[in-house]
């Protein structure tokens, strides 16, 4: 694998190291040693899967609060989603800002995203499936959300949403006086 660190404090993409030959390739996506070598979590609890039916489906922007906040590893294995993360650890040196990868079938691409992140993407394909490890188990009263157009970050999306859930769509902005701790 190899890891390439984000401008954001503790976030990295994870690209795939083929070896292949004329039959196709084998890559890892996950190695505990190389992981924990760059201090990431190693632990995974729980592996989601989500499909969005339609080119522009928005989700997000989700996280949980301590001690349930997640780390996760996000990989779109169909399709095409725009990925963003939000730095919400109030004592990070990346506080405030945001990231966004394209993740797509075809580049196999992963986004480690740590505790402390408001997780979220918006689909570019129709039928994109993404997949994701956690190495905390939801918490439905742990759950929280910041709206997605919230102007504080200034997140500029590549294409215009055409389905949220309610439950998306009613995430409030983010209140600066609110603060994640910032966790390893």
């Amino acid at each position: 694998m190899i890891f390439t660190e984000t401008p954001l404090a503790g976030a990295y993409l994870i690209d795939l190291e083929r070896r292949g030959d004329g039959r196709g390739f084998f890559s890892r996506v996950f190695c505990s040693n190389e992981f924990a070598e760059l201090n990431l979590a190693t632990n995974f609890v729980q592996v989601n899967n989500s499909l969005s039916s339609n080119r522009g489906t928005l989700r997000g922007m989700h996280y949980q609060l301590p001690p349930h906040a997640e780390t996760k590893i996000v990989r779109c294995i169909q399709g095409a989603l725009c990925d963003t993360i939000i730095d919400i650890r109030k004592e990070s040196p990346t506080f405030g800002q945001h990231y966004q990868v394209e993740l797509t079938a075809e580049n196999r691409r992963m986004l480690y995203v740590p505790k402390g992140f408001a997780h979220g993407f918006i689909t570019l394909t129709d039928d994109t499936e993404a997949f994701y490890f956690t190495d905390e188990f939801y918490s439905p009263d742990s759950e929280r959300g910041i709206r997605w157009n919230d102007p504080t970050f200034g997140i500029t999306w590549p294409i215009e949403p055409t389905e949220i859930s309610d439950k998306d769509a009613e995430h409030r902005d983010f209140d600066p006086s609110f603060h994640l701790p910032t966790q390893s």
